[in-house]
């Protein structure tokens, strides 16, 4: 359903995502949240927060998408590239071409899909079914690690580690062009696109700050092996930071140079690997450390550049 609403003096002050229940009893307060928090409502066409306390004149728009409010998430028989597991939490190499979660027009072969298929338990983890155990994302194109949760206790403290930034993040990416200096720091606000709001962009008006540490690990003739360290969890930040440097990332069809999206490339997905993760286990304390291997497109895509007279 489409959300219109022009806010008036009987409705100040209440929260926004109390407001966005009210209006139907299929979408939950947990549920109206995390369209808030992914974007689906808005308020004055800028992003809030769900508990956003509204004012009269508030223009309240979006939609609450009605495909998927009763839909059962189906547990699918799928390869899982397994870390590692104990009773507490999976980390997963994911595949590039595999979506993390069910969203409308996309509600099967997804990672949650298969987890549920591998641990059915994991369907009661968390408030969100179409997000059982999902502590953090990775783009559809882009592979390499995730920790997966497998109890509501090691979610919420994986999801508090993420908040305050004490996980470690380390990818590996394919850049194009050739950088002056071996490694360094991009310090831009992120934000979605003024005009369109299902990509992301360098927002100082309204954007979040955003922190990405970087350094080269090899030089081909066009383009980079690049190390990327988040210091920052925002949506495509690899990919609009470096874009916004004007060395995009080998294989963005989004984040590219307007003459090169569409353009058929020398790979047919963004160059981009979650390589290495590490974060304090939520039984034990202690920190773990996790590698992942490249993928074979992507040793393909490096080996191409290498070739290259």
């Amino acid at each position: 359903m489409k959300v219109n609403i022009n806010i008036s003096e009987d409705l100040i002050d209440t929260r926004l995502d109390i407001l966005i229940s009210n209006l139907t009893k299929a979408c939950s307060r947990s549920r109206a949240a995390l369209l808030i928090n992914n974007s689906d409502i808005f308020v004055n066409n800028k992003k809030k927060k769900p508990g956003f306390r509204v004012k009269p004149g508030d223009i309240i728009t979006g939609i609450i998408p009605d495909t998927i409010i009763d839909t059962i998430v189906l547990s699918e028989k799928i390869h899982l590239d397994i870390e590692f597991e104990d009773e507490y939490i999976i980390v997963i190499n994911k595949k590039a071409g595999m979506v993390v979660h069910p969203a409308p027009g996309n509600l099967t072969g997804t990672l949650v899909n298969a987890l549920l298929c591998h641990d059915p338990e994991i369907r009661s983890v968390g408030e969100d079914k179409f997000r059982s155990g999902i502590v953090h994302r990775l783009d559809k194109d882009t592979s390499g690690l995730m920790v997966v949760a497998k109890t509501r206790k090691a979610l919420h403290f994986l999801q508090k580690e993420f908040k305050q930034r004490r996980v470690e993040k380390r990818y590996l990416a394919l850049v194009s062009g050739n950088f002056s200096d071996d490694e360094g720091e991009i310090n831009l606000p992120i934000g979605r696109h003024p005009v369109k709001r299902k990509i992301m962009a360098i927002n100082h008006e309204d954007g979040k700050s955003a922190r990405t540490c970087w350094k080269v690990k090899k030089h081909f003739k066009t383009a980079c092996l690049v190390e990327a360290l988040l210091k920052t969890g925002r949506t495509h930040q690899i990919r609009v930071h470096f874009y916004a440097i004007d060395h995009p990332l080998i294989g963005d069809r989004i984040y590219q140079h307007r003459r090169y999206r569409k353009k058929k490339g020398i790979t047919s997905r963004q160059m981009l690997h979650s390589w290495q993760l590490a974060f304090r286990h939520p039984y034990s304390g202690r920190k773990v450390f996790f590698k992942a291997k490249l993928p074979e497109d992507f040793l393909q895509t490096q080996a191409l550049l290498e070739s290259l007279p």
